[in-house]
């Protein structure tokens, strides 16, 4: 119960539209109770040939026919409004409590660093974000009430069957310890078999996930077989469980009905003697029987409240998980708005790890001048994408400190240092939408003369001319419309449009032609001044122009300095240079 009193907090803002159902929920049971008394009234009145009355007041059985009659009309009709004014705002609030709670989801989502995401599944997630959402606005919606409801009708029939032959209701209510022992019995059973459904849920959308996004490559690999078993053999896991949750229910349900069915049975049997005898009119057992009906129709629905509050109680926590879930990279309460600077950066002994184990950075220091051109050089898993990742805080350094315009960078807004650094990552993700939306995803304001003069930069604007709907075009899922060469240099004239002080562009070459290359290389010539920019490529010409060269190798800066400085010292990176230049002289020497 500690996970749905958590969930509460989502009622706080709601208590008004909540206030007002259950209101019509208590205006209702009221309307109900008084139906059974006019039915026994209408019963007895119906039997006697002499003068009856009605309630208190005494007059002729037909009149109080008439009235009877009439007040259970009126009656009836009153209780179907109130259900449904009941009914829509239970609606309307566990509508609100859903919404309230995707968008806590979300936000926290947006707020959780690189390292969550790194260990954590994307089906996984949006199972979390969709079925659990889905057990919790059930709950707010039908199960709540529903067990107001079951506990008002149960006490309030109590008292009434006690007030017209406590024997009788006390014999009647020695049936509700068996009920409650039931449902206790079905809910411990139930609760884990509902957790692993959920789970199995999420994994099933994570098998279908990484399906649909990689159906290229499972249709290139002929592997659609072996994806199908895969996802049979995934949707055959939660069949089972849920065959097994059904299983529960349907042995659980009757003999829940069952127990409850005895009552009536020995009310007909003792009842009928008491009318027999004189001391309980018949007026009077039809009220009791529609009373004990009425107090079965929500304990039998026990099973179901058990079965929806088990649920909530597994999804609930697949939620709070995600809400608990502190981000690896904090803000400090006092951090300060980072302004437009020259755009220095400075390394003094970074170490850091994504695992707390394997070191991927060990003791990095460097320092790069305004609008200087660093390249950063070196082999798979050199920890160049890293310092890339660190300088954007992705991730908190685990030992050292990195600084921008002298200020460390865990003393400013995660938003104001970002910023300020503009980065172009490995993986280029692009958007559904236009052309013109994902070039303007860091500024939404921009202008379309910006957005074409970043463009016209990276070499994309003679390419959008070309096609029908030009910066309206509409790029699909991930942008697999465009080529890799048009989604980097898309990604850099993003980058650009921001107009950061420092420009990160991780290995934005890789997808572009000889030609392309050579005209955004010009195009960055003029860009980079008074912009501190860093390269990570393995491009000769690029590297060779750079201010400052940082040659890494198993985590460690081994090399830095410039081109001269570091041919001079007929190093590693000596090394690499003459063997990348002889293999451009081969490859030059096999094409004439």
């Amino acid at each position: 119960m500690k996970t749905i009193l958590r969930l509460f907090i989502f009622v706080r803002n709601r208590m008004g539209w909540l206030t007002l159902a259950l209101s019509a929920l208590f205006f209702g049971i009221i309307l109900s109770m008084v139906i059974p008394r006019m039915l026994g009234n209408g019963i007895d009145t119906a039997l006697r040939v002499t003068d009856s009355s009605f309630l208190w007041w005494s007059m002729d059985r037909e009149t109080a026919m008439w009235l009877v009659a009439g007040t259970i009309i009126v009656a009836s009709a009153l209780r179907g409004v109130a259900g449904y004014i009941q009914s829509y705002l239970q609606e309307v609030v566990s509508q609100k409590v859903s919404y309230d709670v995707r968008n806590a989801i979300y936000d926290r989502l947006q707020r959780l660093s690189f390292a969550y995401y790194d260990k954590a599944q994307t089906g996984q997630l949006m199972s979390r974000a969709t079925v659990d959402v889905e057990a919790v606005r059930m709950f707010f919606g039908m199960g709540l009430i529903g067990l107001i409801n079951m506990v008002i009708m149960v006490t309030a029939i109590s008292i009434v069957l006690l007030l017209m032959d406590w024997k009788l209701a006390l014999f009647t209510m020695a049936f509700l310890p068996p009920i409650g022992f039931l449902a206790y019995r079905f809910s411990s059973r139930i609760r884990p078999m509902w957790m692993r459904t959920q789970e199995l849920m999420a994994e099933l959308g994570v098998v279908l996930q990484e399906s649909l996004i990689g159906v290229r490559i499972v249709k290139a690999f002929n592997r659609q077989k072996e994806e199908n078993r895969k996802f049979s053999d995934q949707a055959t896991s939660l069949y089972e469980q849920q065959i097994g949750i059904a299983k529960q229910m349907s042995v659980n349900m009757p003999m829940m009905m069952l127990v409850m069915g005895l009552p009536t049975i020995l009310i007909l049997w003792y009842g009928g003697a008491q009318v027999v005898e004189g001391n309980m009119t018949i007026g009077d057992l039809t009220q009791f029987i529609l009373y004990v009906n009425m107090m079965v129709m929500p304990v039998r629905q026990a099973g179901m409240m058990v079965n929806m509050i088990t649920r909530t109680v597994s999804a609930g926590q697949r939620i709070l998980e995600i809400l608990d879930t502190e981000s690896a990279v904090k803000e400090k309460p006092d951090a300060k708005e980072l302004g437009k600077g020259e755009g220095s950066v400075t390394f003094e002994n970074v170490s850091f790890s994504y695992d707390s184990v394997a070191p991927t950075l060990k003791n990095v220091s460097f320092h790069a001048e305004p609008g200087q051109l660093v390249a950063l050089l070196g082999g798979s898993g050199s920890g160049k994408s890293t310092i890339a990742n660190l300088i954007s805080r992705f991730y908190d350094v685990t030992g050292g400190s990195i600084a921008v315009d002298g200020i460390d960078i865990r003393d400013v807004t995660i938003s104001s240092l970002r910023h300020n650094v503009g980065i172009s990552q490995q993986d280029i993700f692009l958007f559904s939408g236009t052309i013109r939306d994902n070039i303007a995803y860091g500024a939404v304001n921009a202008t379309m003369e910006q957005i074409e003069a970043v463009s016209k930069a990276a070499h994309l604007h003679d390419f959008i001319l070309t096609i029908p709907d030009g910066y309206d075009t509409w790029v699909g899922e991930r942008g697999l419309t465009l080529s890799g060469g048009e989604k980097q240099r898309l990604a850099i004239a993003r980058t650009l449009l921001i107009n950061p002080s420092i420009l990160i562009l991780d290995d934005s070459m890789s997808s572009v032609d000889a030609e392309t290359e050579k005209l955004i290389r010009q195009a960055l010539d003029k860009l980079i001044i008074g912009r501190t920019t860093f390269i990570i490529t393995h491009r000769l010409p690029i590297i060779k122009n750079a201010d400052l060269i940082l040659m890494l190798e198993k985590g460690e800066v081994v090399e830095k300095g410039n081109h001269n400085e570091l041919m001079a010292r007929e190093g590693l990176y000596y090394q690499i240079y003459q063997s990348q230049l002889m293999s451009q002289e081969e490859n030059h020497t096999e094409e004439q």
